[in-house]
């Protein structure tokens, strides 16, 4: 990890450092609300609407350049956000480790190797926290990124992968362990997680340091019901009973176990069951593959296993059975591993490539990777450890009080709970960054990308269409089942807008207690809506 922040600054960036912090505790404080504006007719109009009468609402926007708030409703009551709890823990970790901090993972031999090239011992990967494992880069070097991110493909219906070879890392890795002088490996692979505790992500799995194509196993579904997978390994097998109906049929797809219990046991195996009508249009995307996924939750097991595969595929045999559980008592006693050990090193692309992934597609393991990055530069190797200096440091430099927020975890999880005070206070002190651009421009952008891509019902109005790619924002929902369907808790869209006379604004939008909805489907509405919103402070201002 790199220097922590504070043994960084120059005298000249400790003054506007210290300048920068007395405007932004102001507006983290509330600033002088006492000139905000009345709520312009054309969002009342929208807070008005009948899908909204049970619903409380919150706006804060104030001009970044001047600290002017130029609305206030609700700004002090804290108010359920989903995601855009993100903005914090991103935003604080790009502050923390840098945008041009790279995840490097080793690989080192644990013993000697002897004239014939064979490793009288173990091969040990140093896992870093890397969530793209070399999975992501595309052939120019760019990091590939898909609008309809296949992390969300069960819970949205649908996913558009992206094209790299999500094992293309480990590859890499065996070849430089046989450039090495490695042939054959006498003793065992295994996988050192140790870089923090892992922990309970959403009673699916415990997240760790150690990620293969983002820890899942995504399936493809072809228009004649012809089932694939990737990865493909010896870590795990998808068997198909999905069966073609004839058109107009009920469209059903079942992943059992979606949880699998079984990695790092030979003959591992998910099942796809249901029927795909002869006329079915895959959502989202309007297109096939159709994408399901099964979770990896046991990550460092399913990554052994495809590293050894890799390893035979480079020239390096293992004696090691390739599918077990990670040998774990075979580590050394510390994680300190001498440099003229290392036979490998996979480098990643830089955080900052990380910090677009994870905020244009809410990627909720990055986010709660980039809490635990946060947390482990300060030494701080627990989630709750890492949430607790999270609270001290909001306190302490942004000026926003423990009481205004309330996260569970890195990602918006739980009953995600922020004031519209806090979160357009922190937007308004990270705009004074240095790392300010790459913050806004990470955001997805309204009617353009990311999560706002679909959203661009404004446009239909002559006089809004012009906001389209000058609003930056951070999108945040929360649902719960519901007998009828579900029970639409939170909607909220927090960011940036450049408006339509060039001034600068950071706002928090939010939108509490929907209500019961029919289906998930039903959220759109609301999605157009807050959009809508966007793009009228965009011409106002």
């Amino acid at each position: 990890m790199n220097t922590p922040l504070a043994a960084r600054f120059t005298a000249r960036g400790v003054a506007l450092f210290v300048l920068s912090l007395a405007l932004g505790l102001l507006s983290a404080c509330g600033g002088d609300s006492s000139s905000a504006q009345p709520i312009p007719a054309e969002i009342q109009k929208v807070f008005d609407k009948p899908l909204y009468s049970k619903t409380t609402w919150s706006l804060r926007v104030v001009d970044t350049d001047s600290g002017e708030v130029i609305h206030d409703l609700r700004s002090d009551q804290r108010m359920l956000v989903g995601s855009v709890r993100k903005l914090f823990s991103v935003g604080l970790a790009l502050e923390e480790i840098g945008p041009d901090h790279r995840f490097r993972t080793p690989i080192h031999r644990v013993g000697n190797v002897d004239g014939a090239g064979v490793l009288s011992g173990n091969l040990v990967v140093v896992a870093s926290g890397d969530l793209a494992m070399g999975g992501r880069t595309n052939p120019d070097g760019s990091f590939a990124i898909t609008n309809f991110d296949h992390n969300e493909a069960n819970s949205l219906g649908n996913a558009e992968l992206s094209a790299p070879d999500p094992l293309a890392g480990f590859d890499a890795l065996a070849r430089q362990v046989r450039a090495s002088g490695i042939t054959q490996v006498a003793g065992d692979v295994v996988i050192d997680e140790r870089l923090f505790e892992p922990f309970d992500f959403r009673e699916e799995f415990n997240l760790s340091a150690m990620f293969v194509n983002d820890d899942v196993v995504d399936v493809t579904i072809g228009p004649t019901g012809a089932v694939d997978w990737r990865p493909r390994s010896a870590a795990f097998a998808v068997q198909s009973g999905l069966v073609v109906g004839p058109a107009g049929s009920a469209f059903t797809v079942k992943l059992e176990p979606e949880f699998p219990a079984c990695f790092g046991t030979p003959g591992c195996t998910g099942h796809v069951s249901g029927s795909l009508p002869a006329d079915v249009v895959p959502p989202l995307t309007g297109k096939f593959p159709l994408v399901r996924t099964f979770r990896i939750v046991q990550p460092a097991a399913y990554a052994r296993t495809v590293l050894i595969e890799a390893l035979a595929r480079a020239g390096v045999t293992v004696s090691a059975a390739p599918v077990t559980p990670n040998p774990t008592n075979l580590l050394p006693a510390s994680r300190t591993y001498p440099d003229a050990t290392k036979v490998a090193e996979l480098v990643s692309h830089p955080y900052s490539d990380y910090v677009r992934y994870i905020m244009k597609v809410s990627y909720n393991l990055g986010a709660d990777m980039s809490l635990m990055y946060f947390g482990v530069n300060r030494n701080a190797t627990t989630q709750q450890g890492a949430l607790a200096l999270e609270r001290t440091v909001l306190n302490d430099r942004f000026g926003i009080a423990s009481d205004a927020i309330h996260f569970e975890d890195g990602n918006g999880g739980g009953e995600s709970a922020a004031t519209g005070n806090a979160v357009a206070g922190f937007l308004t002190s990270m705009s004074r960054s240095a790392n300010a651009a790459l913050f806004r421009d990470a955001q997805p952008r309204l009617g353009m990308d990311g999560s706002l891509a679909f959203v661009s019902d404004f446009k239909n109005d002559p006089t809004l269409a012009g906001a389209a790619g000058q609003v930056w924002g951070k999108t945040g929902t929360y649902i719960l089942p519901d007998p009828q369907g579900v029970s639409y808790e939170a909607q909220a869209l927090a960011g940036y807008i450049t408006t339509k006379t060039g001034r600068h604004l950071a706002f928090s939008l939010a939108a509490n207690g929907i209500g019961p909805l029919p289906g998930i489907e039903s959220v759109i509405p609301v999605f157009q809506d807050q959009g809508t919103i966007a793009a009228i402070l965009w011409k106002l201002y």
